[in-house]
């Protein structure tokens, strides 16, 4: 292995104490990225689908290319060579996402010559490719069955590319590389190589913990945030924190598709608004051990940040534990953050408005009152959704397809429309409180 192999390995998988990962950690990640028919109403849809953690992060950002950057309006259908094109450009725009510095260009991690795995070929007509699609065959040096950790590790090879356009051609060239053995490791390895092991551990809180746990197989709170926002840093708040004396780095701007957890609810955690209003309508779902995909077409629901919502982002950046207030001292500096009338004796007259009995506190509430009354979200009261689990086990019948039903937003809570009291649900209330869930099937989606 060599020593840059060895840098990935320490920082993806850690130093297990008994000498390796094992068989069975290291067996689901080495799939590729295959295609299959999942099921939506009446129709089919073509989507990418595995059954790591790992492939959620590709099947929001794939969506997000399938919904809202093709020209066909049948999004629910695609050819093969849509396919191809839609998972090369979701491969290339995650490593774009995640390279610190153009002048470091972007790597990509293959097999080296003659060393890719050999797999049996699918028959199954949902997943088989066209025979004009199919590589020619390569000198192969071992079976996939054949692959273990240390094996994988010394049958690596790395090029760099350095512009947008030659990493566009390059991952579209690598298209059965990415569909075929250890295809998901293999980009993960890209990213993490394209973004700098040195930058990745600079971004990460606590540089003991591997990017996946080698025990259990789940990905670190750190690799979410390297996926979906290109920055490995280890919270999910808006900005950077000071505790005693130590920063601890979050979110700096807003992200392409959202992340919402349960955690949230449970209180373990707050997600900032960078992370739960992003720029398409996607979010990832968290749970204590898994992820799905929850989407809308609805682009009303994450337009630009609305006065509002900056003003609530700002004020509970000096809130960091999520309290509701903030001590009254904090005030003329929320004020100026946003760009309000700050002069000493407005602000003592603001003071003595929001805290009339002279706690020493400020609300979230009455300043958001006080200063953006009245305003409209824009939010309609209802539209249609989709969620996605890839998990066999998770599904009616283990038949993997997207649950389709209605968001209800409401503006308070309604006990006459009140409808189930899901994970899901909860995991959504934490970014629309009073949202209520209408699914078309007779059981509610599941959450793991």
């Amino acid at each position: 292995m060599s020593e840059l192999n060895k840098e990935v390995v320490d920082l993806v998988w850690g130093r297990p104490s008994s000498g390796g990962v094992s068989a069975s950690i290291f067996r689901r990640w080495t799939q590729g990225m295959t295609f299959c028919v999942v099921i939506l109403t009446q129709e089919h849809l073509l989507i990418c689908y595995l059954d790591t953690k790992f492939v959620f992060f590709f099947q929001a950002f794939l969506l997000k290319n399938i919904l809202f950057n093709r020209e066909s309006p049948n999004w629910r259908q695609m050819s093969e060579e849509e396919q191809k094109t839609a998972l090369c450009s979701t491969l290339s725009e995650i490593l774009e996402s995640a390279c610190s510095s153009p002048s470091t260009g972007f790597c990509l991690v293959t097999w080296a010559k003659g060393q890719s795995p050999h797999t049996s070929t699918h028959t199954n007509a949902q997943t088989q490719s066209h025979p004009q699609d199919v590589p020619e065959p390569e000198s192969t040096a071992l079976a996939a069955e054949e692959l273990d950790f240390e094996r994988f590790h010394s049958v690596l090879h790395k090029r760099t590319v350095m512009s947008v356009s030659d990493l566009r051609e390059e991952v579209l060239s690598f298209y059965h590389t990415w569909r075929g053995c250890c295809g998901v490791l293999l980009f993960l390895y890209s990213v993490i190589l394209t973004k700098g092991i040195e930058n990745i551990r600079n971004e990460i809180q606590d540089t003991m913990e591997p990017l996946i746990d080698p025990v259990h197989g789940h990905g670190s709170q750190s690799l979410v945030n390297l996926l979906v926002t290109g920055h490995a840093v280890s919270n999910v708040w808006d900005g950077d924190r000071e505790c005693s004396g130590m920063k601890l780095h979050g979110i700096h701007k807003q992200a392409s598709v959202g992340f919402l957890t349960l955690m949230e609810s449970l209180r373990y955690c707050k997600v900032g608004a960078f992370l739960k209003s992003p720029k398409f309508p996607i979010w990832i779902l968290g749970s204590e051990t898994h992820l799905s995909v929850f989407f809308t077409k609805e682009m009303s629901l994450v337009g630009p940040e609305s006065p509002s919502e900056q003003a609530r982002r700002v004020f509970q950046s000096f809130d960091p534990e999520d309290n509701g207030f903030i001590p009254e001292s904090l005030l003329e500096d929320v004020m100026k953050a946003l760009d309000l009338v700050s002069e000493p004796e407005y602000v003592s007259l603001v003071k003595s408005k929001l805290d009339p009995e002279s706690l020493g506190i400020i609300l979230l509430g009455p300043f958001l009152l006080e200063f953006f009354p009245d305003q409209d979200s824009g939010i309609p009261d209802s539209f249609p959704v989709y969620h996605y689990n890839g998990l066999k086990q998770s599904n009616h019948n283990e038949r993997v397809e997207y649950v389709e039903g209605t968001a209800l937003v409401l503006g308070f809570e309604d006990p006459m429309v009140r409808t189930d009291d899901t994970p899901v649900k909860r995991c959504l209330q934490t970014k629309w409180p009073y949202i209520e869930l209408l699914w078309t099937t007779d059981r509610s989606p599941s959450l793991n």
